[in-house]
This record gives structure tokens, sequence and C-alpha cells, in this order.
């Protein structure tokens, strides 16, 4: 029976996945429809944590980017890739990072690829090299991130004080780490750039070749004149929220009680109170004093973007989270050992979810209850968390496609096989050394 409710399982994310956009999380209900009618599963919580996480934490991105706070970042960074083209292969992916890392999501990095693409291009240096280490800087950010979904999600996860912080002391050197040898997995990628065929063929056509080697400067997007203070008061959100983690005595507390979303039992407020007040409240101090209008937010394609996360999460997650809890026995029982034994194993059953559910919240929500369930420590659930980070594996994931389309030469591409494209190296090997320096890291911290 266990096989058949996991064919299930896996189909519904399968066919989820191929729908795109709210696909996962329309399919995931139906999965879950056929868990409750067909094999008479209880249907466990809703993960309404992680939805009113990401809810409120994209929105506080969304008016960042409404008040031009996100096009003078994009600035900053694109005056350091531009500072030493040579090194452009170093450079790229560690702006994305840090950029990614501030502003808590990954598709900051659409406005930096075809600048690392053209800059790269115009040195002859092979595209492909910092747009594929770049993608996976951008995602690699994501497990850190004090403003990302997935972070949050695993900080409610652990529910311990301080457990942001430790996350944030383990992951984000460990990625650092990973993402330096990242890069020099793709620093001789293929061949170069002017033996290859494609790009010498393309390089026939006078109009491409002119407008390669022109060192026209592109017309930079005017700011707006709140861009500045929108991002001061971002910053301020990340501080308090990081504050908040590092020194739960600050905060607020009141009677103990029963455990909500909002109080915890010792009556400490949640994580999930913390970054929404926050994080909307930033929000409200961004719109008020840079005047942004409330209606522009929600046009906003950080905004557009939230609401088919939202429906993603809540129906791969809810139905996932019902096989887990209904075979809870079962899969204690065969990989309890083991991953006790062995808990870096664990890393590949996260690696693989995370394949298939192209969301790093959701597959933390999904996954680490389970590693807590099989006795795993936080240490180790904090040195596994940048496995949720292998959406790059199937080359469907928004930034991965946009990388491919902006590198003009050819050179960043999907493979013959599917999965043997130019992100997959880099990917594989980033996320591999962050995990195993991850574990290095916990044992000395915690």
């Amino acid at each position: 029976m266990f096989w058949l409710e996991f064919s299930v399982l896996l189909a519904m994310i399968l066919i989820g996945s191929q729908m795109k956009g709210i696909g996962l999380g329309v399919m995931g209900m139906v999965g879950l429809l056929i868990f409750i009618l067909v094999f008479n599963m209880r249907p466990t919580s809703p993960p309404l944590d992680v939805m009113l996480i990401i809810m409120a934490i994209v929105t506080t991105a969304a008016t960042l980017q409404a008040s031009g706070g996100l096009d003078y970042l994009v600035q900053l960074a694109e005056k350091i890739i531009k500072s030493n083209p040579s090194n452009i292969t170093f450079i790229a992916p560690f702006t994305v990072f840090f950029l990614c890392l501030f502003a808590g999501t990954a598709h900051i990095v659409y406005s930096l690829l075809p600048i690392i693409s053209e800059v790269a291009a115009k040195k002859r240096i092979r595209p492909e090299r910092p747009l594929s280490i770049s993608v996976i800087a951008s995602h690699l950010a994501l497990t850190g991130s004090p403003m990302s979904a997935a972070t949050a999600a695993l900080v409610v996860i652990l529910g311990y004080p301080g457990a942001l912080v430790d996350i944030m002391m383990i992951c984000i050197p460990a990625c650092l780490i990973g993402l330096t040898i990242g890069c020099f997995s793709v620093y001789k990628k293929g061949v170069e750039l002017v033996n290859d065929p494609i790009f010498i063929e393309k390089m026939k056509d006078p109009e491409f070749a002119a407008s390669l080697d022109s060192d026209e400067v592109a017309q930079k997007k005017e700011l707006k004149p709140g861009a500045k203070t929108a991002v001061l008061i971002f910053s301020i959100a990340i501080i308090l929220i990081v504050i908040a983690g590092a020194f739960p005595d600050l905060v607020p507390h009141f009677e103990a009680g029963a455990k909500t979303l909002a109080v915890n039992e010792n009556g400490s407020l949640s994580m999930v109170t913390i970054i929404g007040v926050v994080t909307l409240s930033a929000s409200a101090a961004m719109m008020l004093i840079t005047k942004t209008s409330a209606a522009d937010v929600t046009k906003m394609s950080l905004f557009t973007s939230m609401a088919s996360a939202v429906v993603s999460v809540f129906g791969v997650v809810w139905m996932s989270s019902t096989f887990m809890g209904h075979n809870a026995d079962l899969i204690q029982e065969v990989l309890g050992g083991v991953v006790k034994d062995h808990p870096w194993t664990f890393s590949i059953a996260v690696f693989a979810l995370g394949v298939l559910m192209f969301s790093q919240a959701a597959t933390t929500k999904t996954m680490m209850p389970l590693g807590l369930a099989l006795g795993l420590p936080p240490g180790a659930l904090m040195a596994i968390f940048p496995a949720v980070n292998s959406d790059f594996v199937l080359p469907g994931y928004p930034t991965l496609l946009a990388a491919i389309n902006f590198d003009r030469t050819g050179s960043t591409k999907i493979g013959k096989y599917v999965v043997n494209h130019s992100f997959m190296v880099p990917g594989v090997v980033a996320i591999g050394v962050a995990i195993a320096v991850g574990f290095v890291l916990g044992a000395f911290i915690l």
C-alpha cells in the first residue's frame, strides 16, 4: 500500500511541476483528495505558517521593488560586476549571492543576467561560466537569508530561541565556500568562446558582431526619489528580525498557554508573528515615507509571484505532510537507523524531493519535520539545508531559462539528455561542498 500511495504522491508532484505556476498547488490538492477518499488518510494541519511568512516577506520585497529600492541595489551590483570584467566568473556569482541574501529572493537575478552575459561576451569569456554559477548563487543565498521564506520555515520548524542566528552562522559561510568551489568548477568549463563553433557562426553576422563589440553604454534607469530610503527601511527590518532571533528575551512575552500561530507555549512570540509584523510594518513605512502607492505594489512582478508560491505551498506541502504523517511509523522503521548513524544520507532525500518541488520553502516544510522525527539534531538539519536548492536539476526553473535566453552567444544551454545542462556541474558541486562544510561548522558552533 505504501508504494501505491507514494506513486500517487510522486505523480501529483510530477504533473504539477510540468504545469508550472500554481500547478503544484492544485495537483497537491488532487493528491490530498485521493489520500482522504481512497486511502482514508487523516489530513494534517495545512502549512499556514509558511504561507503567512511567504505573504509577508514577498509583499515587503514587492514594496521595495515598487519604491525603486531594487533598482538601486541592481545598479550597485552592476557597478561591482563591471569593475573587473576579466574576473567576472568569480565576481558575478558573489555579487548575486549577497544581493539575493539581502533581498531574500532569487528573482532579483533577472536584472543582472543580461549584464553578466554581455560583460563576459565582450571580454570573450564564455558566458556560460559566470551565468551558470550566478544562477546557482541566487538559489544558495536563500538558505541563510533572514528574509527568505525557506529560512523562516526552518526557523519555525526548529522552534528554539536563536535558531535563526545558528542557521545564518552555519549556512552562510558553508554556502560561500560551496560557491567558491563552484566557481572553480566552471572556470574552464567548455571550449573558449573564440573557439566555439556556435559563436564563430554567430560572429559572421555583421550586425551581431557590431552589437557585441559596441562600447555603447546602456542608459541607466532613473531611480525613484525614495529608492535609497526604501533600502534603508528594508535593512532595518532585516536587522530587527535578526536581533529578535538572536536575543529572544528582548521580544515581548505573555502568559504561558496553548501554542498558537502567534504565540508559543511559553508565551513568547512566534517567528511567524515577528516576521509578519516587522516586514509588513516596514512595507507600510516604505509606502508612507517614499509615497509609494499600495496599488503599485500589487502590480509588481514579485507580488504576483507570491500568489503562485502560496498556492503551491498550500497544496503540495499539505499533501506531502499528510502522506508523511500517515506513514510515519514505516518511514521511521526503514530510515531511522540509517539516518541516525549517517545523518548526511538524509540530504539525498531532501535533494531528490527538491528536484520535483521547485520550491525551497515547500521542500523545507515537507522534509525538515521528517528529519526531526528521524532523530536528526538541529545542527545536522542546518548542514543539510542547502540541499533544498536542487530545483536546478530539471532545467525548467525561471532563473535557468532566463540565463539561457540572455546568453546571445549560445554557450549556456540545455544538453541533449536534458539533465546535462550548463547548471548541473556547478549546482551539484556548490551544494555538495556546502553540505559537507555545514556539518563541519555545525560540530564547532552547536
